[in-house]
């Protein structure tokens, strides 16, 4: 408990001592505040987003993108993903045409989920959807690969049907890669939220970052800068409560060897 207390206390020390020497170098002049707000000034330019409600309404367009984008993009890359682990022939079929199109930017795309999409909510969701689907498609091919065959024989000796096979061996021995790309993909998805909101919104984060640095406010823009990291960290906490909510069994063989 003692150990978990200091490494805390040293985390903590590590962000006070950034936000004390962000605070001094522009309030004594070494940077102009003209490049860089002191963090109470970015505290204050939220809390006034936050009184005028502006704040809240940026949060709920970006949450709902980023959310919507990412939860396609895990239903679409776990789904596809176990069949491809799963079905060699299935892969073998697939995995050209997607190692084409993985290498195509979801950037680049853009101008093209414009024409199909329009500027609307759909192209936004499009690109966060297309940058979060490689890393969970991966994490979940590579999570079935790695399956212990010698617990998919010893299941199959025993009887078990495929349906069985598949859902109770299979699926949770990949359960910690599939986890593993998802989290990735939840960076991602906060990436390229900035770039969809960057072009052709007018709500969200990344419309607030932008539009501050145009208009030349400064501490707004720091404060949509910092409010999107904000999203990110509560994002992956929350995706990490989840992997361990679904992988409580890893606990257990740590415990018993």
């Amino acid at each position: 408990m003692s150990q978990r207390l200091s490494r805390l206390l040293d985390r903590c020390l590590g962000i006070l001592l950034f936000i004390l020497v962000w605070e001094l170098l522009p309030r004594s002049g070494i940077v102009s505040q003209a490049y860089l707000s002191p963090p109470s000034a970015v505290l204050q330019s939220i809390w006034e987003l936050a009184s005028s409600g502006l704040l809240f309404k940026h949060l709920e367009a970006s949450l709902y993108r980023s959310l919507s984008g990412l939860l396609l993009a895990i239903f679409t890359g776990v789904s596809l993903g176990l069949l491809m682990g799963w079905f060699a022939r299935f892969e073998s079929m697939v995995d050209p045409l997607l190692q084409l199109f993985r290498q195509t930017s979801a950037l680049a795309l853009f101008p093209v989920f414009i024409l199909f999409f329009g500027i609307g909510e759909l192209s936004k969701v499009a690109i966060i959807f297309w940058a979060s689907f490689w890393p969970i498609l991966l994490s979940t091919i590579s999570g079935v690969k790695q399956v212990d065959k010698l617990l998919i024989d010893s299941a199959r000796s025993m009887g078990a049907s495929q349906l069985f096979l598949f859902y109770k061996v299979v699926l949770p021995a990949a359960s910690p890669s599939i986890f593993t790309g998802i989290r990735l993909a939840g960076a991602y998805c906060v990436t390229a939220l900035v770039a969809a909101e960057m072009i052709g919104a007018h709500s969200g984060l990344g419309f607030l970052t932008l539009n501050s640095q145009e208009i030349f406010q400064i501490p707004s823009m720091y404060a949509g800068i910092l409010l999107l990291a904000v999203v990110g960290l509560l994002l992956n906490l929350v995706l990490a409560l989840i992997e361990r909510r679904f992988t409580r069994w890893r606990k257990g063989l740590s415990h018993n060897a």
